[in-house]
């Protein structure tokens, strides 16, 4: 596996020196192979039921990442950093289920028995689930892998920015994303031509209550 030279480093390093950078390296590349890499790691991740409701598409071709640019409000991360990542939305997640839990009896996480009824319940749950419910279900499993994949990066040695300002529907149409996916956020990702600027967060005594006692 292709690593870059901080991959490795102290978890707590990461996750303080993580920052978002909008302004990157227009020279650096990041190879297919590492971006595919960073992505198996994020996708490590937690998720409901295990079934890993996320899709990514890099965009990595300068001149399809020029077509991103507009739809991005022309926020310049998108075509001078080495790649966008975007991370969509699986509504019919599900369909992998047997899949995923077949792959686990292989692994002789389970039994056979256990994974169909595992895989029953699944689809029957969410047979009738809600639809906002489900999509609500499916963000909060994107937030988690979105999050990691940027951690992942900065462990090696690269910087992102995650991104809500583009338009949806214009990102749908202009790449063919069908109704089963829901756009969550594009993720930049590069080396820093300029530092994030510092930030400062609450005080922990703001935002952490106990017992139930907001």
């Amino acid at each position: 596996m292709e690593t870059n030279t901080k991959h490795g480093q102290d978890f707590f390093e990461v996750i303080k020196e993580r920052r978002s950078v909008r302004h990157y390296d227009p020279t650096v590349r990041i190879s297919e192979q590492e971006l595919k890499d960073i992505v198996t790691e994020a996708t490590l991740a937690p998720s409901g039921a295990n079934l890993q409701p996320w899709k990514f598409i890099v965009f990595n071709d300068q001149a399809v990442q020029e077509k991103l640019l507009p739809i991005a409000n022309n926020q310049r991360q998108v075509v001078d950093a080495s790649a966008v990542i975007a991370v969509l939305g699986d509504l019919e997640s599900y369909s992998y289920s047997e899949k995923i839990y077949a792959a686990a009896v292989e692994a002789g996480y389970m039994t056979e028995e256990i994974k169909n009824t595992i895989v029953a319940n699944i689809n029957g749950v969410l047979s009738q689930i809600d639809s906002n419910d489900l999509k609500n279900s499916v963000l909060i499993d994107c937030g988690l892998v979105s999050m990691q994949l940027m951690l992942v990066a900065k462990a090696r040695g690269y910087d992102t920015v995650p991104m809500a300002g583009y338009d949806a529907v214009k990102f749908k149409a202009e790449f063919g994303i069908s109704e089963r996916y829901v756009p969550v956020m594009l993720i930049a990702i590069g080396k820093a031509a300029q530092a994030g600027h510092p930030t400062v967060r609450l005080p922990i005594d703001d935002v952490l209550f106990w017992n139930g006692n907001l």
